[in-house]
């Protein structure tokens, strides 16, 4: 059985962009309709952000009480991990979408459940579980925001070891008693962290030089040495070549030739766009692609046609693709109510600027790791004429009150030609809260002699700020 209907706009994904764009459609009177074929929420909800940082919280909570006397002494046993596991089952709703199912609905957005795939220009088909199939067609666009995929790499006799993936290390069940991680950014710096707290014996396997190869590279150094500290093997410039499961025991060949035993293996080897079964073949475009778009997200090439949040590989981060959606969902009203020339200037309403120049980001490691725009070499790859400025956090007053032995360090990137933030890095506990204080400088290119009359809260660890401007005038 076949039906059709007729929409302003289909979105492809439910995720927290896809909800986004259907969101700023809804409000500009657009009828809408999403399509998911797994959970409305997606994969930040169940099996990234959300579950991953409940599984971190109890981690860098108890990291703090242990640097204070008075408190240290009463966190000195391990973690109980059931309840750590627990509390992540309830903030990913035990992996049951009725909350957000209700929340579309509430905005007036039409779910299908199935798999979506385009056929053909503003065409999408909906093939639904029983097998039903659903013919939608889109007056005015339709949004691919169907995401990414862990991208496993390909070694001989993987599939049988059933390696664990993000997926498997946010949700899975028990800790295991020796896990190897493979990779060495954010995913796997993150889930080190949160497993080698909860029981497990965790070995690192880095095929580079250190952690955290998109930030500064300070930021690696001190989470590896801290994961070090807390018991982890971290192993640089190491590949694995093979890899297969004995029994319960699984074995990676290292290109040494050397073996290592573990119980799980998890893989953080980066992330693959969901696009290879979405009729992409059907307007021109290549099956398992990224997507290339323009600043207002819309596809290269296409009048109607957006790609938003990861797939189009600008900036894969849940965060960033909701920004996206809602510059996309602006773009595809204006469009439609036939606004003849849109805001897509620097920083206009139907421009995603921010990806280009002020992305924000936080590690949810000890230390946490937290940046917005660019790094020193980012900006001089760029070819901006540019100065970084350290400081050490430690020597801040509110560090030392934050916890004993405070580790941290700072950098700003000044555009010598504009007296202008280009980036800002941050790498200490707590962190994490200083960032947005950061993406707002970046963002609003605010002039240092302006950031001078932005006075810091005494004693907060946000003093780093006036010590960073002193540092720069010297």
């Amino acid at each position: 059985m076949t039906d059709e209907n007729t929409y302003d706009v289909v979105v492809l994904g439910a995720g927290p962009v896809g909800e986004n764009v259907a969101d700023r459609a809804r409000a500009a009177g657009l009828s809408t309709a999403v399509v998911e074929s797994e959970l409305v929420g997606g994969e930040c909800s169940y099996w990234a952000c959300m579950p991953s940082k409940a599984l971190l919280r109890p981690v860098i909570a108890q990291a703090d009480a242990r640097r204070l006397p008075g408190l240290r002494e009463s966190v000195q046993g391990p973690l109980d991990a059931p309840a750590v596991l627990a509390r992540r089952d309830e903030y990913t709703s035990h992996w049951k979408d009725d909350g957000q199912v209700g929340w579309l609905e509430a905005i007036g957005a039409d779910l299908y459940r199935g798999q979506g795939r385009l056929a053909g220009p503003r065409r999408v088909t909906v093939t639904g579980p029983d097998g039903t199939e659903h013919v939608l067609t889109a007056r005015h666009a339709v949004a691919v925001c169907t995401g990414t995929r862990a991208a496993l790499p390909d070694l001989p006799g993987l599939a049988d070891v059933e390696p664990w993936t993000s997926r498997e290390a946010t949700s899975a069940q028990k800790v295991p008693g020796r896990l190897v991680v493979v990779g060495g950014g954010v995913v796997a710096a993150e889930m080190a962290t949160a497993w080698q707290a909860l029981g497990s014996q965790v070995t690192m396997l880095v095929r580079g030089s250190g952690l955290l190869p998109r930030m500064e590279p300070f930021a690696g150094e001190l989470v590896m040495q801290a994961l070090v500290e807390a018991g982890a093997d971290v192993r640089t410039g190491v590949s694995v070549k093979g890899v297969t499961r004995e029994g319960g025991t699984v074995v990676a060949t290292l290109d040494d030739g050397s073996t290592l035993e573990s119980d799980e293996i998890l893989f953080a080897t980066g992330r693959a766009p969901r696009t290879d079964d979405i009729g992409l073949e059907t307007v021109g475009l290549e099956p398992g692609s990224w997507l290339p778009v323009d600043d207002s997200l819309r596809v290269d090439g296409s009048s109607w046609l957006y790609a938003v949040g990861d797939v189009n590989h600008r900036a894969l981060l849940t965060h960033q693709g909701k920004y996206q959606a809602r510059i996309a969902g602006a773009a595809i009203a204006a469009r439609a109510q036939g606004v003849p020339l849109l805001e897509t200037d620097r920083w206009g309403a139907h421009a995603a600027t921010a990806d280009h120049s002020a992305v924000p980001q936080v590690v949810f490691t000890d230390p946490e790791a937290g940046s917005a725009g660019l790094t020193l070499a980012e900006a001089e790859a760029a070819g901006h004429r540019v100065r970084a400025v350290d400081y050490d956090i430690a020597s801040v007053a509110g560090a030392g009150l934050y916890g004993d032995g405070y580790r941290g360090r700072a950098r700003m990137i000044v555009d010598l030609d504009r007296e202008i933030l280009l980036g800002v890095t941050f790498v200490g506990p707590g962190v994490g809260e200083l960032v947005h204080s950061a993406t707002v400088a970046v963002a609003g290119e605010v002039p240092i002699d302006r950031l001078w009359h932005a006075v810091p809260s005494y004693p907060t660890v946000s003093e780093v700020w006036l010590r960073l401007l002193e540092t720069y005038r010297g």
